[in-house]
């Protein structure tokens, strides 16, 4: 596989840990790109970090996201266009239409959303609410808003946490039944458990994930090692 200019592309399977290179793992027409920069390093170290309060975690994972969507949109689709400066005419890009969408997953993908249209502010917002049976591990979705035709759109779809994968499988399998034709997810952290789901399950589909890190593994609970807890949790407090 020939290099980047991120850093190292690796054969499947040796994206399997966090700290390294930035890079991508080609699997099939899939990528996995985790994002290795100092600052995105430090704001997800304060992320981990049990003692960060609701307030201070809500701000470092938007300011966390921003910085992950820099690379996942390095690829976004431009046009050329004809403008005038001050001084002279000139040529530049815009982003083509149809204009990306952006699509959180509920509850904890919202968190994430502010940090995407930040640098995205003339892309769509659709949502996806799903939910994780805590005994079997399979993602059901409740609720959906966002167009059903989704041909020639560029869709990033935001969740924290890629750990088992299912929920991740399930949201973009959606996206690609409705004709999305190129899907990036941003995570804040994965498990090389779900990665390895994604691997097997999106096999063939044009999907790119862009992480902060990739962990060490899944715990007993399914909770990313040593992950940052429940995402959602942590951005909003428990209720109940």
């Amino acid at each position: 596989m020939p290099a980047t200019s991120h850093g190292r592309v690796l054969p499947p399977g040796t994206a399997r840990r966090a700290p390294g290179p930035s890079g991508s793992v080609s699997v099939d027409v899939m990528r996995i790109h985790v994002v290795d920069h100092p600052l995105v390093a430090h704001k997800l170290t304060t992320l981990r970090d049990k003692r960060t309060d609701s307030p201070t975690f809500r701000r470092l994972a938007d300011e966390l996201v921003t910085l992950l969507a820099y690379e996942a949109t390095r690829d976004v689709r431009t046009e050329q266009v004809d403008i005038e400066t001050p001084v002279t005419a000139t040529t530049g890009v815009r982003l083509s239409h149809p204009r990306p969408l952006v699509v959180p997953i509920l509850r904890a993908g919202l968190g994430m959303l502010d940090g995407m249209v930040r640098l995205l502010p003339t892309a769509e917002v659709g949502f996806m609410g799903m939910v994780r049976n805590e005994e079997t591990y399979a993602a059901h979705t409740y609720a959906t808003r966002m167009p059903d035709d989704l041909s020639g759109r560029q869709v990033y779809v935001v969740d924290p946490m890629l750990a088992t994968g299912g929920t991740l499988v399930a949201a973009i399998r959606e996206l690609i039944k409705r004709g999305a034709d190129d899907v990036t997810a941003i995570c804040l952290l994965a498990a090389p458990e779900g990665v390895a789901v994604m691997e097997k399950e999106l096999a063939g589909t044009p999907v790119t994930v862009v992480t902060a890190a990739v962990d060490e593994r899944l715990n007993e609970a399914r909770y990313i090692v040593p992950g940052l807890g429940d995402a959602g949790d942590r951005m909003y407090g428990t209720a109940g």
